[in-house]
């Protein structure tokens, strides 16, 4: 079924339909409303692009690259909560 569009079982036929009214593509990366082609943008700094919606592109913009730093600097946070619980446990094994 991949590149198929999802029918909503709607009046219209079954079909998504965009807020401009027109046939949907697809839904956005972030908030998953239906969209068609002329009412998203693409992301940039990803793996892969991604389409989104022109609000969720207000919110958040269409670069990743916050979202990457996110997860990096929370994944250095427990890193080094961990590092810091075995040099305290190892100090305190000592004493």
């Amino acid at each position: 079924m991949s590149g198929q569009l999802i029918g909503t079982g709607g009046d219209d036929g079954g079909l998504a339909r965009c807020a401009c009214g027109a046939l949907a593509a697809g839904p956005c990366a972030r908030c998953r409303v239906p969209l068609c082609g002329d009412c998203c943008v693409i992301t940039q700094h990803g793996a892969q692009p991604w389409a989104i919606c022109r609000a969720c592109e207000r919110r958040g913009g269409r670069s990743l690259r916050s979202a990457w730093a996110g997860l990096l600097l929370w994944l250095g946070g427990g890193l080094l909560a961990l590092a810091a619980l075995v040099l305290l446990l190892a100090w305190w094994a000592r004493g």
